[in-house]
């Protein structure tokens, strides 16, 4: 007998189950999935983590391995409208129903054993790929790395985008500590892919410290520009030239391509990849919420889940590239976890007007507290009690060839995308 009749109803459960809504470890989660028999996968596991970069890289390595034939099971977190964003089999999301048989069977399994919601949903997408029979399994960490529930799994090659400075309560207060937490997906003999142009050398050396094989970008592989619209890829075992330029996100995208590319080398022996499917997948691959451009009533939209200042940075460069016509407006709204400063500091010179609102939520920042920084800058700020009524606010102040950016938090960009949905749909 199913414990919920829907998924709506096994997430709120979920989110009450376990007494802290973060709690880093392995014991529980690894007991629960050695009782499903999933520590021992039938294809190669791609496990991504690092500050920024993970979710892009993840989408070149799904469209990629698609556009080769191969079955994919991907898993991301977290979703910006529907959980199901966090599931893909064969770049298709899982349906409620095959989701719910995944909580049944995890919740029949764990007996006494309390789980987090992200073990849950962890655990979810190993049962169901599994079953699919996927022929890769590509697995984003959700915080750090070495206590982080996906790795109860050994990756056969473990890929790590970028060291930032974000979740240092949890991860440390240094990037070098932060990079020995992320640097926990690796595993002796196996490939350790990093795609930070300059990490901390504490990730190398704790790849040398547990035998794994160590490919560093502009060491092992790299990349450069050939000429507009292209750029070449290059490891010590082959080039790609005259690739189609990535264009997911607003940070320097060839970092994460080149990382996933390499991922791709790495398993060639048992996942061959010619050059058409890696020229189809470069072009193919799409994340929405990061630097997604929209457009309504002439005013451009941009939406980016920006969270931390090495994101900030990335998309307040992306902005003075691209000037609009008009006056440039942001929503943001953020969480309590996040330096806030260095967050909005980046954008300060880009934006013209801001407003801000509040999430909800144990973790939730309130437009209170960042109002006082934004004065302090001097900037012209308004506040709101909610992140949807901020987006009403820029929207009707706004005229064709303005510009409104949205970032701060996925919960942010979510809101705004499903309210955008919405709208679709009556007008339609």
């Amino acid at each position: 007998m199913t414990r919920f009749d829907s998924l709506a109803d096994w997430l709120r459960w979920q989110e009450t189950l376990h007494p802290r809504e973060i709690e880093l470890g392995l014991e529980r989660v690894r007991a629960v999935a050695e009782r499903l028999d999933l520590l021992q996968p039938t294809c190669p596991v791609v496990t991504v983590g690092g500050t920024n970069g993970k979710g892009s890289t993840l989408a070149y390595l799904e469209a990629i391995y698609s556009q080769a034939g191969y079955r994919t099971g991907l898993y991301t977190s977290p979703h910006l409208i529907r959980y199901n964003e966090r599931l893909r089999i064969g770049r298709r999301e899982v349906d409620d129903a095959g989701i719910m048989a995944a909580f049944e069977a995890i919740d029949a399994a764990r007996g006494d054993i309390s789980l987090t919601y992200f073990e849950f949903g962890t655990l979810a997408a190993l049962w169901l790929f599994e079953r699919a029979q996927v022929d890769v399994m590509l697995l984003e960490v959700g915080l750090g790395g070495r206590l982080d529930a996906v790795n109860i799994l050994d990756a056969d090659v473990a890929v790590v985008t970028s060291i930032g400075l974000d979740h240092m309560d949890w991860l440390g207060g240094t990037r070098e500590l932060i990079a020995r937490e992320k640097a926990g997906i690796f595993r002796p003999q196996r490939p350790a892919v990093c795609g930070d142009p300059d990490p901390p050398a504490g990730l190398a050396a704790a790849a040398a410290e547990c035998g794994a094989h160590w490919y560093g970008l502009d060491q092992a592989f790299g990349s450069r520009r050939s000429h507009d619209g292209y750029w070449d890829w290059w490891s010590l075992q082959r080039e790609w030239e005259e690739l189609p330029l990535p264009t997911l996100g607003a940070g320097v995208q060839l970092h994460n391509a080149a990382a996933a590319l390499m991922a791709i080398e790495c398993l060639q022996p048992r996942l061959p990849v010619a050059r058409p499917a890696i020229v189809a997948g470069l072009t193919a691959a799409g994340l929405p919420g990061r630097c997604q451009r929209l457009e309504a009533g002439g005013v451009e939209l941009v939406l980016d889940v920006a969270h931390n200042a090495q994101a900030a940075l990335a998309l307040a460069d992306w902005l003075a590239t691209h000037p609009a016509a008009g006056r440039t407006r942001a929503v943001y709204a953020g969480l309590t976890d996040k330096d806030v400063r260095s967050v909005i500091a980046p954008l300060l010179p880009g934006v013209d007007c801001w407003y801000v609102g509040s999430l909800s939520g144990t973790r939730a920042r309130h437009a209170d507290s960042v109002l006082p920084l934004l004065a302090g800058a001097g900037a012209r700020a308004t506040g709101f009690d909610a992140v949807t009524p901020a987006w009403q606010a820029a929207r009707a102040d706004s005229r064709p060839g303005d510009r409104i950016v949205v970032f701060g938090s996925f919960l942010t960009v979510g809101e705004v995308l499903q309210l955008l949905e919405q709208a679709f749909q009556q007008e339609g």
